[in-house]
């Protein structure tokens, strides 16, 4: 079976960049390094280094040292009279003998490093000395013991190549277990495979699978597995283990075809394996990723945890949507943990048999949903406002108020309806604000106005004087010649300190406001947009226009017959619920600076489109007594994506059967009329619809009728529309 060339199109070349990146050295024995990641070939010489001669001086000191050897308990101080040798008579055959018995005492005395230094010596001197086998044998071992499994390896697997039987056995576990060691999972992999296959006894074969098993889970990368299962024969008693990993790995990489054919050889060659009922599960849940029950539809949404009351309105929307259907709704509770969201979107597709499915709701629970989703190719609406989130597959549907969207509605009325071209904006520092503001300028820019000016500030700010000075250009008043030639004008009089004083704060306030812009953008909540406006005012910024007899008021007080006012806009958390005066809190904080103004929203409980006021009349008889609270948008827009998935499913003629032609069918959806407005889905799967652009009076909020007042505008200019 050709596994490899499966996966190394999903890994060989990542891996092959980390490890190019990041290379790995290996400790030569004459200390250097190499960037070889595997270490390969005899590292000592093919001659040896010292030409030694035999010497009677030698063999004479050789022959005393042995007998104090032998009468010293100590091993390590019977090594220290063979190195006494060695030192005196370097050059002899004597002195590697001293050297080899030095080293076979500090070995067996487990003295690994003095060992280890020995017989590197040694074998570097005189590789052919006669016990170099027994001497690389021992240099290994040592170089395990002392955490040099790279050096061990390499000696190891070289001895092994030339060794037979049991001895040769032996080098491969001593090998095996020396790579391990060295992070060469590879190598450790391929050594204990070929040892379970040539095991002699039933507690050898177990030993070895277990170490494979090991091996496997966690250890060996998926492309060294693949190397070693290549052409493995299934008789190998390790065959079952590293089949049944790479179909695991096949079911990751979303590689079905590789999945169930490997799933249905492993069955057939080894039906009595341990891991035969994981086996059929699995081929059974890969095939069950295709049946999809036409009128199951899943639902992700917290519905515990810290996000519940999200999830809840959620789905109490979906469920009116779906009232009265004989729609079967699977809820998966992801408690905005986006582990938890993957798995549930799993057991959706595989479990479950929806046909599509609902949510999340929450940024990053949405994007593991989307990634699973285009995995396993199942149709999912989600209501998510985080960016980009269609781009992840075109199985991936968004019905939610986006920023830009409410951007684009916002620059499109006060440009082609009102027929403004300069603005400023004054946004918070928050991602909310930032995102709106961002959005907000290109689409003015892309409609052919300009930005004169733009402020932002802290998310806990209290206070706007300074913001709202910059924007006027009263903050910098040394930039400004009236100011400038105001305080010139007093330094020729001749005045006491006070009133010096008094006379710069009468040229400071004379210091006429510079309003190069007709409309201020702010997109923040309703409470700190009830703290800016009056700000504004203070500079002489007129923001209730619309009002005429405040209007006939200020051109009294400031006895100015000619008014430059300016129109503020704002985004959907200018929404805000009613006070004690059944006002919004809004108009009840802001008073007259907020009216006059004009913000978007995805949904408003007193719109008059019929399909609005259908969904609200429903929400209030079913949930109103129960919740004390009138729908807002999460329960609008649960509402209409339920319902968007119902009228396709209850189509009477061509209605979605598998989860392919449900993706098309909501593709191809187009002026579904629902409470958050009529809509479409653009060939980014984005849900457009027109939004609820929403005026500010002294008696409340009305929605305007941006059709009406788009025709009277274009009437207005000759038809141009602008």
């Amino acid at each position: 079976m050709e596994v490899l060339p499966t996966l190394r199109r999903s890994l060989i070349v990542a891996l092959a960049l980390l490890l190019t990146a990041c290379p790995r050295t290996s400790r030569t024995p004459s200390g250097g390094t190499t960037g070889e990641d595997v270490p390969t070939g005899d590292p000592f010489p093919k001659k040896p280094a010292i030409e030694v001669r035999k010497d009677a001086s030698a063999d004479a000191a050789l022959a005393q040292a042995r007998q104090t050897a032998q009468a010293t308990p100590d091993k390590k101080q019977a090594a220290e009279a063979y190195l006494s040798v060695r030192k005196a008579y370097p050059a002899t055959t004597a002195g590697q003998d001293a050297l080899y018995q030095a080293g076979v005492l500090f070995f067996e005395s487990k003295d690994y490093v003095n060992a280890r230094k020995s017989f590197n010596e040694l074998l570097f001197e005189n590789p052919l000395y006669t016990q170099a086998e027994d001497a690389k044998r021992k240099l290994a071992l040592s170089a395990m013991e002392v955490g040099a499994y790279r050096d061990a390896y390499q000696t190891l697997s070289s001895l092994a190549e030339r060794a037979e039987g049991a001895e040769k056995e032996q080098l491969l576990r001593d090998a095996a277990r020396a790579a391990e060691g060295a992070g060469l999972y590879g190598q450790s992999l391929t050594m204990a495979v070929e040892e379970a296959g040539q095991a002699k006894t039933q507690a050898e074969r177990d030993a070895a699978v277990a170490r494979v098993e090991a091996l496997v889970e966690g250890r060996a990368d998926f492309v060294d597995i693949a190397r070693v299962a290549d052409g493995l024969s299934p008789s190998n008693p390790a065959w079952p283990v590293l089949t049944f990993k790479l179909a695991r790995v096949y079911y990751h990489l979303r590689e079905w075809n590789r999945l169930e054919e490997t799933l249905n050889r492993f069955l057939a060659e080894a039906p009595g394996s341990p891991f035969a009922p994981q086996a059929r599960e699995l081929l059974a849940r890969a095939t069950r990723r295709v049946e999809a029950k036409p009128r199951t539809v899943g639902v992700l949404l917290p519905m515990t945890g810290r996000y519940q009351p999200i999830g809840e309105a959620v789905l109490r929307g979906i469920q009116l949507g779906l009232e009265g259907s004989d729609i079967e709704l699977v809820v998966k509770d992801t408690q905005g943990d986006v582990n938890k969201t993957g798995q549930a979107m799993e057991q959706l597709a595989f479990d479950d048999g929806a046909i599509a499915v609902l949510g999340p709701v929450l940024a990053d629970d949405s994007k593991r949903a989307a990634l699973v989703a285009e995995e396993l190719q199942v149709p999912l609406l989600t209501m998510t406002r985080q960016d980009g989130v269609t781009d992840l597959g075109a199985y991936v549907f968004r019905n939610m108020l986006t920023n830009a969207a409410q951007a684009n509605a916002v620059a499109d009325y006060a440009i082609n309806v009102k027929g403004y071209k300069k603005f400023a904006l004054l946004y918070p520092n928050i991602p909310y604000g930032v995102e709106l503001a961002n959005e907000f300028w290109d689409q003015v820019v892309d409609q052919g106005g300009v930005v004169r000016g733009a402020e932002r500030y802290s998310h806990d700010q209290t206070t706007f004087t300074q913001e709202a000075k910059k924007l006027v250009g009263r903050y910098y008043l040394e930039d400004r010649g009236d100011y400038v030639e105001g305080v010139r004008d007093l330094q020729g009089e001749n005045l006491d300190a006070f009133r010096r004083r008094k006379a710069l704060e009468k040229v400071k306030s004379g210091v006429e406001p510079i309003i190069d812009f007709e409309a201020i953008f702010m997109p923040d909540d309703w409470r700190r947009v009830s703290l800016v406006a009056p700000a504004l005012a203070v500079e002489d910024i007129v923001t209730n226009a619309c009002d005429p007899r405040d209007l006939e008021r200020i051109r009294k007080t400031t006895g100015k017959k000619e008014l430059k006012t300016v129109t503020l806009f704002g985004a959907n958390q200018w929404s805000s619920p009613k006070g004690r005066s059944g006002l919004p809190e809004l108009i009840e904080r802001g008073g007259k600076f907020v009216t006059c103004s004009v913000y978007v929203d995805g949904f408003f409980v007193d719109s008059q489109r019929p399909a609005t006021r259908n969904f609200v009349r429903k929400y209030r008889e079913s949930y109103k007594q129960e919740t004390g609270k009138d729908p807002g948008l999460l329960e609008a827009i649960g509402y209409d994506s339920g319902r968007m998935l119902r009228q396709l499913v209850e189509k009477k003629e061509g209605a979605p059967r598998t989860r392919a032609q449900m993706r098309e069918s909501l593709a191809n959806l187009k002026d579904f009329d629902g409470a958050t407005g009529r809509t479409s889905f653009n060939d980014k799967r984005e849900a457009v619809k027109q939004l609820f652009l929403l005026s500010i009076d002294n008696k409340g909020v009305t929605e305007i009728n941006v059709d009406k007042e788009r025709e009277k505008a274009a009437s207005a200019t000759g038809g141009s529309g602008s």
